[in-house]
Formats: C-alpha cells, sequence, structure tokens
C-alpha cells in the first residue's frame, strides 16, 4: 500500500474493501445529496488573510471542552454500528482517541456497549442520545453512561424521523446478523428486522420519538447531571431555545447531510449561531471536516471545536486503530501547519480577521 498523505484518501480504499451496503450505509447522505457535497464544497469558499513575521517556532493546540483538557480541538463525532466497519468496532475508535488526547462521543446505535467502551481504559467519552418513545429506556440508558464514566450527552436533535437515503432503500440496509446494537441488546431492541427498504428507517420509525421537544431537553436535565449538548441546531433562532432550555453547549451539525437535503453547509450556518450564542455556551462543528484547514476555518467563524466522522469510520474500515490515529494525527499536523502558516500560536489567536467568507467578499465589492 501506498504512503497515505491525507484523510480523504482513506475514503478510496474504504469503498474497495468494505461490502456495498456498508460503505454505501456510511458513505451517503439524504436524497440528491447536494448538502453531502455541499458540506464540503462551502469549505473551499472560504479563503485565508494569512499574517507573516510572527514568531511560530512553539505552537499551542490545547484546549479545554466542558472543562475537560484535549490536546486539540478535533474530536470524533458519533457514528453509528462500527464494527460493521472492523472487528474491533468503537473499541478501536476509543483507544485511537484516547491516545490521540481527545473526546470520542459514542453512538446510541454502537455496536459496542457503554460499558465495553468504557472497559478499554480511561478517556474522554461523551454519549450520543437519541430519545426513544418509551422513557424508561432513555432513562436506563443515560444512568448506565454515567455508570460508565462518560462525561456529557450529546442529544441529537435533527432526527424525529430517518432522511431518506436511497441507497439504503436500494440496497435494504440492515445491521449485518453477527451484530447488534449493544447498548439495546438486553432491551430486546438489539436488532433490525429486513425490510422492503432500509431496515434502520423501519426500526427509527418503530423506536424514536417524533414529540421531541424542548420540553424534552428540560426533562433529560432532570435525570441526569450530566451537561448536555444540543447536537442540530443550525439557526439563530434554535441557539436562542438553546440557551434558555439549559443546554451546555451546541453542535451545529446537519447530520452528516443525512437527514435534510438542501439544507445548507453547516460551516455556513455556524456563523449566525456563533453570532446568537454571544459567549454564552460553546459552539462546536461537524460536517465536511476534511483538513487542518477546514478545522482553522470552523475557529476563526467562532467554533471551540469541531467532531469529525465518516474519516473515522473509513481509516476504521482501512486499518483498525492504526488508522484512527493516522487520521486524527494527519488533521492536528495540517492545523499546526495552518497555525504557523497563518501567524498563530495558540487557538485564541485564531480570529475572524485570519479567514474571508463568501459574503465578506459580497460585502466589499459593494462598498
Amino acid at each position: 500500500m501506498e504512503r497515505i498523505t491525507n484523510v480523504t484518501e482513506y475514503e478510496q480504499l474504504a469503498k474497495e474493501k468494505l461490502p456495498k451496503m456498508i460503505y454505501d450505509y456510511y458513505a451517503s447522505g439524504a436524497e440528491d445529496q447536494w448538502t453531502l457535497k455541499e458540506n464540503r464544497e462551502a469549505f473551499s469558499r472560504i479563503l485565508f488573510r494569512p499574517r507573516i513575521l510572527i514568531d511560530v517556532s512553539r505552537i499551542n493546540m490545547a484546549t479545554s471542552v466542558l472543562g475537560f483538557n484535549i490536546s486539540m480541538p478535533i474530536m470524533i463525532a458519533p457514528s453509528a454500528m462500527q464494527k460493521m466497519a472492523h472487528p474491533e468496532g468503537e473499541l478501536a475508535t476509543a483507544r485511537a482517541a484516547a491516545a490521540a488526547g481527545t473526546i470520542m462521543t459514542l453512538s446510541s446505535w454502537s455496536t459496542s456497549s457503554v460499558e465495553e467502551v468504557n472497559s478499554v481504559g480511561p478517556g474522554i467519552r461523551f454519549f450520543q442520545l437519541y430519545v426513544y418513545k418509551d422513557r424508561n429506556i432513555v432513562r436506563q440508558l443515560v444512568r448506565r453512561a454515567e455508570m460508565a464514566g462518560f462525561k456529557a450527552i450529546a442529544l441529537t436533535v435533527d432526527t424525529p424521523r430517518l432522511g431518506r437515503r436511497e441507497a439504503d432503500i436500494k440496497n435494504r440496509f440492515t445491521l449485518p446478523p453477527h451484530l447488534v446494537l449493544k447498548n439495546f441488546e438486553a432491551l430486546d431492541l438489539g436488532t433490525m428486522d429486513k425490510t422492503n427498504d432500509s431496515g434502520l428507517a423501519s426500526y427509527v420509525a418503530g423506536q424514536v420519538d417524533r414529540s421531541l421537544s424542548w420540553k424534552d431537553v428540560k426533562w433529560l436535565q432532570t435525570i441526569t447531571s450530566l451537561p448536555i449538548l444540543v447536537k442540530g441546531v443550525v439557526t439563530a433562532e434554535d441557539t436562542r431555545l438553546a440557551v434558555e432550555n439549559g443546554a451546555a453547549g451546541i453542535i451545529v451539525s446537519n447530520h452528516g447531510a443525512r437527514q435534510l437535503d438542501y439544507a445548507p453547509a453547516t460551516i455556513s450556518c455556524l456563523e449566525e449561531v456563533v453570532r446568537e450564542a454571544q459567549g454564552r455556551l460553546p459552539v462546536f462543528l461537524d460536517g465536511g471536516v476534511r483538513r487542518g484547514t477546514d478545522v482553522f476555518k470552523a475557529l476563526a467563524l467562532g467554533a471551540s471545536g469541531v467532531f469529525i466522522g465518516r474519516p473515522v469510520l473509513f481509516s476504521l474500515a482501512v486499518d483498525g486503530e492504526a488508522g484512527v490515529r493516522k487520521v486524527l494525527q494527519m488533521i492536528r499536523d495540517e492545523l499546526e501547519l495552518t497555525m504557523a502558516l497563518s501567524g498563530c500560536t495558540s487557538l485564541k489567536e485564531i480570529t475572524r480577521n485570519h479567514v474571508v467568507t463568501e459574503s465578506d467578499r459580497i460585502r466589499r465589492s459593494r462598498l
């Protein structure tokens, strides 16, 4: 295998290695996949204003998230069913995150349980939560995550129904028979029926609560003392409501472009959310991050950090834990280089003046 020099190269290698149903499940977006493409392309329309002749011999990328110190502002987003990618699945991902000194978010629909992930050793981990119709399931799950040492809940709020992912319908996607949604195994909700369309869509329709609203965000705070990150906020209006309803942070996310197609790229929504938040709570971003330059752009537009999803899955498929370690290292190295070439020696030195967005260019042309 020739040397892998960037994160994107793992995708093609994963495509060659994985069964079509599994690769398609990880890779696809909703419907026309316009947002999937746009999540990447919007980054390419943001340009740099590098500052020069600054001593960049020492660069510090360390930061803290909800009071937890991490080595860099690059964290792992929740992605479901990682044992479809590699036999070690979420356990490999958890070890790679801990080795890199960063945070892993475990999906509700993981193929390893919260207890199994906790048993790989120390590490700062968040738990992504879907709210099931049966609230007792939610209570149990949150309690188990707390007991297993998870430090925050990332509540997914953009999925009252599953987006239309046409590859999954064509492939009749279902969880391979040797795997189970480990957190739900004991509740007899760990398997998916084979259906005429997407088995996951049918599962979601049966189990996930479409009535989820802000009152449930309040309710969650009564059953757990863990901080709650609201994942899936893309507007100023919902940012304000997140603040009013006691969220500890926001993840600007369009679910990897898997839910509502023709939603803008997350990087295009970031500034609106950051402006409304006014520093009252940290704002994070996921969706389309493939380069250190992307991370820098998000930070310059006010994000406190980013989460990466597909790069983790594809590198996990290709090379297990070592692949995930390499992806985290590559993006870290690229961010360090981008900072040096932009004249920033710490994250707090990355400012809005270091980037030019499309709206900046339009505003300038009007002047």
